[in-house]
């Protein structure tokens, strides 16, 4: 009897195991001569060698289901083992058809792109290297990108993300909030943390902040940097200056993606101080690789009101732009 051991990294056991090692359970069943035991980060399997060639090809299979998708269904397991014995079948065939679903998250919560617009972004983000991604406070333009970035880590597309977002709601002057700068720009970066919370296991996402995989950064801190191989996600671009923006979109490296969100209506910073959001937009278009989605009201994902209110904005912002013009 041989053994072979698969050391498990960023993955969680729950999801792998299953409900009282059930997932584990059903395949043990399929090989009655041969015995697998999980210990800490660890499945262990003994057996002929064989047998411990298709058992250790079944689980990577189901582990790398889990690390794409976040979870795996007992009938999802026993169609990777009828996939050993009918390599035609497709574990994931049901999964590709709901096209509208982002990624698997934390606690079973299903990401999925929720508005026309948030769908557009997606697959512009799919055609483009950068994205400019523009709406009103609620459209979830935020929230896709990072799901966007998240998929394309779990997809080993990228090898990090980075997310950065200007410090202008804090004055651009943090000197008199309490704390170290982390703990002062915090804060300003918690729509980021909370929006990885619903993607990323808990365990995982410290352990990817703490290597580097996943960084959140004030904007000041990507001067001099090229990235490359990351997800770049700025989002707030509206109060970035000019200058700001064109440090910050020459930050790109080799195999990069970037994604710019923002609301040009939420300007914050101080007057007579143009947006690098709107100059960008205005100056970029045309070039091939540069993408740009417009989200409005339509789009809004909180409280009906949230939408109602927006709306109404719009609507005397409107009024107002046709009255200057007579």
């Amino acid at each position: 009897m041989t053994e072979n051991v698969i050391t498990l990294e960023d993955v969680s056991l729950i999801d792998l195991l299953g409900v009282e090692n059930g997932n584990i359970k059903i395949v043990s069943a399929a090989f009655p001569q041969s015995k697998i035991i999980s210990r800490g980060n660890e499945i262990i399997i003994k057996g002929s060698q064989p047998e411990i060639v298709r058992i250790n090809d079944i689980l990577n299979a189901i582990i790398e289901h889990v690390h794409k998708y976040g979870k795996i269904s007992k009938e999802q397991v026993k169609t990777y083992l009828q996939m050993d014995k009918n390599p035609e079948e497709d574990p994931e065939a049901h999964l590709k058809e709901e096209d509208d679903v982002l990624l698997y998250g934390t606690k079973g919560v299903v990401i999925r792109v929720k508005t026309p617009n948030q769908k557009k972004l997606v697959e512009a983000a799919k055609e483009n290297d950068i994205v400019f991604a523009v709406g009103p406070a609620g459209t979830g333009k935020t929230y896709t990108a990072v799901a966007i970035a998240v998929k394309a880590l779990k997809n080993k597309e990228v090898k990090k993300i980075i997310i950065t977002r200007p410090a202008v709601e804090a004055g651009e002057n943090l000197g008199f909030l309490p704390g170290d700068l982390k703990e002062k720009i915090d804060p300003y970066l918690r729509p980021i943390y909370d929006a990885l919370d619903d993607m990323i296991q808990p365990e995982k996402l410290k352990f990817f902040i703490d290597n580097r995989v996943i960084e959140i950064a004030p904007l000041a801190y990507m001067r001099g940097r090229t990235l490359n191989n990351a997800f770049i996600l700025l989002d707030e671009a509206q109060n970035t200056t000019p200058m700001q923006m064109k440090m910050f979109l020459t930050r790109m490296g080799v195999n990069s993606k970037t994604i710019i969100t923002g609301d040009k209506s939420q300007v914050d910073l101080p007057l007579k101080q143009k947006s690098g959001l709107a100059e960008a937009t205005r100056i970029l278009e045309g070039i091939k690789g540069i993408g740009f989605v417009e989200l409005d009201g339509k789009d809004v994902v909180r409280h009906r009101l949230v939408r109602d209110i927006i709306m109404a904005y719009e609507k005397s912002e409107a009024e107002r732009e046709q009255n200057n013009t007579r």
